[in-house]
């Protein structure tokens, strides 16, 4: 008997229950019967070339690039059916263009599947990871990922590359800012907190036009690259592996996350995106997981430069067979996948099972029945930065404050006080850095400066602020150093905000002296030497190594990379509105040789 089936907007026919011989060991991620005959029904009609075009990332053309562009001519391949996800396109004019072109010619139709970073907000930039993790807050954690899955499926995004569950212990790596600290069972509640803020509860929650597929990378040890270099190898026995780094990972498998993502390192020897040991020892066989696998940016490609391929057509076989579903813009399985099964280097039943797996993430987003079902312009406009999200992002900053010396009741600083404070500092003023790192599409022009945030507390008050800039955050120099002083002699007590260029965070953003920028601590010591209070606010995107401004600061306040709404939370805390009650989730080290 035959049966119609829908695939995106053309309507085909295809046999009964569809083809299952070759199905092997697929088991499918939802338990939905109808969707695995959909999935199957679909893959007897796909042509070889166009499996691997299922499995074949490539980076749309976009003013953010995280990666280096191996293929940016990807128009013909879209025509063919020959490209499963793009990633970058992050507005719906955008993708619902693309869209149209891999549909209006290719022979099945089947719609591609939108991807970005959506790590800590997609319009409304929440705190960093790491400063969220430092509230305690579970249910924290899954309100700002669901909100950030709200506003990026507004605009058509389907799919995350978060939440980033490496647990790391060394404050030089850059990308401590996208993870929660260095414990296994904080981060452990935190991963399986925003997978379900992104996901939802269960697989027919993706269905909801709020949701998208999440992403727990990096599988695995990825944080804990020697002397916190990014990228650089690792050595970690396997009962590290599975007391530190597997947990925060079979969290968000159990939380029901879609995918995951490979690391760039390798574990005793083997990268990991070359790991049979990863990904179908212990996801597949231990964990029984039943999403997809995708590869770190190029990280097939890398397999050569690691020594284990001999070049990308051998990477592209050990990639397959250990288990890799899909090459994020390497163009690695584009390139030699068809000629590995044609060799029988790879079995095509490896390759049937990687399609139906990212086949039926599409049928559970909707998007093989209605590929435009997220494009809607009034909703997105809707969406994007509700006063109620902005809300969300100001209290997830106020929690995420930690409170670290406060002698002298330095804070807080009352409006109802007769005062006047010398706001001094390069992030007073800062507007580009408080989103930090992966801040995703968020406008930073309209961030909150700390300083915007005191004058709207303070505006009606008792306190009388006064303003030197003091030093730059990017550039040495001790220029201002005389009009700071001058200002901070004028005033009753001196408030500085210093810290890190955003820049100084994130991937491939490492640093071999975690202490402040140089200038930063000289211009400390300048206003020292006037006598008067010293309260310290931090913005920056990983512990530092504060021992000096701990033995001659009156108090220090650690607010992290806080969002859009940063400057106003800070002010919060600051007036007393807001008692600070957030707890280090990574060691702050005396000395950089601890590390």
């Amino acid at each position: 008997m035959k049966k119609k089936l829908l695939i995106g907007a053309a309507l085909i026919l295809s046999v009964g229950t569809a083809c299952t011989s070759g199905a092997g060991d697929w088991q499918s991620y939802s338990g939905d019967k109808r969707i695995e005959e959909r999935v199957d029904s679909v893959l007897a009609l796909m042509t070889l070339e166009e499996k691997i075009g299922q499995m074949t990332q490539y980076s749309a053309k976009s003013d953010i690039v995280t990666g280096p562009q191996v293929n940016t001519d990807i128009e013909p391949l879209l025509k063919k059916g020959y490209i499963g996800s793009l990633f970058h396109a992050t507005s719906s004019a955008a993708i619902r263009k693309t869209q149209e072109t891999a549909l209006a010619e290719s022979r099945l139709k089947i719609p591609v599947l939108f991807a970005f970073d959506v790590i800590h907000g997609f319009k409304t930039i929440f705190p960093i990871p790491l400063a969220e993790s430092c509230a305690w807050d579970a249910e924290l954690a899954e309100r700002s990922a669901s909100i950030a899955a709200a506003e990026a499926s507004a605009v058509g995004v389907n799919w995350t590359f978060a939440p980033m569950v490496d647990i790391s212990r060394d404050a030089r790596w850059g990308r401590v800012m996208e993870g929660s600290g260095e414990d296994p069972y904080l981060g452990s509640l935190l991963s399986a907190a925003r997978v379900r803020g992104f996901q939802g509860e269960k697989p027919e929650d993706l269905m909801r036009l709020d949701k998208m597929l999440a992403c727990a990378k990096h599988f695995c040890a990825y944080g804990a690259a020697e002397a916190g270099r990014d990228y650089n190898t690792t050595d970690v026995s396997e009962r590290s592996l599975r007391d530190i780094y597997f947990p925060p990972f079979k969290a968000a498998k159990d939380a029901g996350v879609a995918t995951f993502m490979t690391a760039f390192n390798e574990i005793s020897g083997v990268p990991c995106t070359s790991s049979k040991f990863l990904y179908q020892d212990v996801l597949r066989d231990e964990w029984r997981f039943n999403g997809f696998v995708v590869t770190d940016y190029t990280a097939i490609n890398e397999l050569v430069p690691h020594g284990v391929a001999r070049d990308e057509a051998h990477a592209a076989e050990l990639a397959a067979n250990a288990g890799i579903e899909m090459d994020m813009t390497g163009g690695v399985f584009h390139a030699h996948l068809l000629q590995a099964v044609k060799e029988g280097k790879v079995n095509e039943e490896t390759i049937d099972n990687a399609v139906r797996r990212i086949l039926e993430m599409k049928f559970l987003l909707g998007i093989m029945d209605d590929p435009y079902r997220y494009l809607n312009e009034e909703r997105e406009k809707a969406t994007i930065m509700k006063p109620e999200f902005l809300e969300a992002a100001r209290d997830a900053a106020r929690k995420s404050v930690v409170l670290l010396k406060n002698e002298n009741n330095f804070f807080p600083i009352q409006p109802s006080e007769r005062k006047t404070v010398a706001l001094i500092g390069p992030m007073v003023k800062e507007r580009n850095s408080v989103n930090g790192g992966w801040g995703g599409r968020g406008d930073r022009q309209r961030s909150v400066t700390l300083f915007e945030g005191l004058e709207k507390k303070y505006g009606n008050s008792n306190v009388r602020f006064l303003y030197a800039e003091g030093c730059d955050l990017r550039k040495p120099g001790t220029a201002g150093f005389a009009q700071a002083v001058s200002v901070a002699r004028q005033a009753d007590v001196i408030l500085v905000a210093a810290g890190e260029d955003q820049n100084w965070s994130a991937e491939a953003a490492c640093r071999t002296d975690i202490t402040l920028p140089a200038s930063q601590r000289d211009l400390l010591k300048e206003l020292k030497k006037t006598g008067k209070p010293i309260g310290l606010v931090l913005m920056n995107g990983r512990p530092l190594e504060l021992t000096w401004e701990d033995e001659n600061m009156d108090a220090i306040l650690e607010a992290w990379y806080p969002g859009t709404m940063g400057g106003h939370a800070i002010a919060d805390v600051i007036a007393g509105d807001y008692n600070p009650a957030g707890k280090l989730t990574m060691s702050f080290p005396r000395s950089v040789g601890q590390l």
